[in-house]
């Protein structure tokens, strides 16, 4: 027979608990039959030595007629407990009783018994005197009745045996709830240890799958949909989610280069005819504003496609790189061509760590805050890199005109531009620090502006690095 395989949750929790319970249920049962406390059937061996003791007692005195000397002699009479085939070591060791068929005790007048009280006890629990029974007092094992003939009269037969056997181990348990208590959870945690591995390990998964979508990893994995039921059912609905996403980038650039492709020719069309214009018109102020918006529109597509395209490929070409492959070539160049405009760029060194990214994003984020600080900055441009506990932190500065305070936030949306001089004649779509932030966000990092030490803008990045190994 198969027993069909657990998969919820609360299925094992409760499989568990009602196994424990079955577990002490079975020992509190079964204590009945190991507790030598409660009344039992004596044993086959025990018995027959029961009914031997009372056979010599009968054979010793076959001739007596006073039960009282009987009784005081029977107490008194070294030689014959020495003679007993069950004598263990001593007068203590093992009391006689003889009661009438009442189960009133009779008694020699100058002997004290040790154990009246229990034997009271144990004949007041008797039911059927025709069945031996026996049953433990402390340390004394008390075993009858059987009927004995003396002094031509018909009594019973009581023993009480010294008990040195130790408790059982369930009566030790029951007798101490601490022990119980230890014994029931040496049984119950290895169960729960392996109930939290169990649980633990979809948990695990889920969350490192949750983890790689937080770094712009959408993929999906087979593992989240095992384990139990609540799990699975979770992991079902989290693989349906990143392939939900996926399908949503990838109508995004489809929808994108649509538009694109439908927009780019009229903007064709209309170049051509600007040029005729020219061609028969002679170049007029007119004409050329034509021609400047024209091309402005086709590098707003060109940055639209590219913004998307690399939203795309960031999410499915991650690789762990260093940093100074990302970008100490860039600063280099940069440096270069600033020192040819008559200015100066310095910049720290880069730490010897890695992050998982898709390079080329990383590279044109970058790129693009550099040469805006270089474009806007009057002479001085300041890149220093930072490690801060597992992230990277990026600080490019100027000293150029700046941004006002309360347009700090907003230089990040597509298509704003600043109201100052610092955007009124650069010519620019409005895309370049959009495009940036995009990148950084992709990457689990955030940017933001501010109002630098030299007098222009501050842009610090922060993105999180991979970890040591």
């Amino acid at each position: 027979m198969r027993f069909p395989k657990i998969t919820s949750l609360y299925g094992r929790i409760f499989a568990i608990f009602w196994f424990t319970m079955f577990l002490v249920l079975m020992a509190v049962l079964s204590l009945q039959y190991f507790d030598p406390r409660k009344v039992s059937d004596v044993p086959e061996p025990h018995y027959d030595r029961l009914l031997s003791a009372r056979d010599k007692i009968q054979s010793h005195f076959a001739g007596h007629t006073d039960i009282q000397s009987i009784i005081a002699d029977l107490y008194r009479s070294a030689s014959f407990q020495e003679r007993r085939g069950d004598h263990r070591g001593g007068d203590n060791d093992f009391e006689i009783f003889i009661t009438d068929q009442d189960g009133n005790l009779i008694t020699a007048h100058d002997k004290r018994y040790s154990n009246v009280r229990a034997l009271r006890n144990f004949v007041t629990n008797i039911d059927n005197t025709d069945t031996p029974k026996q049953r433990l007092y402390g340390k004394f094992m008390f075993a009858g009745p059987v009927p004995i003939r003396l002094a031509g009269n018909d009594y019973l037969f009581y023993l009480s045996v010294k008990w040195n056997r130790p408790p059982s181990f369930l009566i030790q348990l029951f007798d101490h709830p601490f022990q119980l208590l230890l014994a029931t959870m040496l049984i119950s945690t290895p169960l729960l240890l392996w109930l939290a591995w169990a649980l633990s390990q979809p948990a695990r998964r889920l969350e490192k799958a949750a983890q790689r979508v937080a770094r712009g990893e959408f993929s999906i994995d087979p593992e989240l949909e095992k384990g139990t039921s609540e799990f699975s059912q979770a992991g079902a609905s989290f693989n349906q989610m990143v392939e939900a996403v996926n399908q949503m980038i990838l109508r995004q650039q489809r929808l994108l280069s649509d538009i694109s492709h439908e927009l780019r020719s009229p903007l064709t069309r209309l170049g051509m005819a600007n040029s005729l214009a020219q061609r028969k018109q002679g170049k007029s102020p007119e004409l050329t504003r034509i021609e400047t918006e024209t091309q402005r529109l086709e590098a707003m597509i060109s940055n639209l496609l590219d913004l998307s395209r690399m939203q795309v490929d960031s999410h499915n070409k991650r690789e762990i790189q260093p940093l100074q492959s990302l970008w100490e070539t860039l600063l280099q160049d940069t440096q270069y061509e600033a020192e040819q405009v008559g200015k100066q760029l310095s910049f720290s060194d880069i730490p010897n760590r890695s992050l998982s990214c898709y390079p080329p994003l990383l590279m044109s984020a970058l790129e693009n805050i550099v040469r805006n600080a270089i474009y806007y900055g009057h002479s001085r441009i300041e890149v220093s890199m930072k490690e801060i506990a597992d992230q990277i932190s990026i600080r490019v500065e100027d000293d150029g005109e700046g941004v006002p305070e309360d347009e700090l936030e907003a230089i990040f949306r597509p298509f704003y531009r600043v109201s100052t001089a610092r955007d009124s004649h650069s010519g620019g779509t409005g895309l370049g620090l959009s495009i940036t932030e995009s990148a950084i966000r992709q990457h689990s990092g955030t940017i933001r502006a501010g109002k630098s030490s030299l007098g222009g803008l501050l842009l610090e990045i922060h993105l999180p690095l991979q970890a040591k190994s």
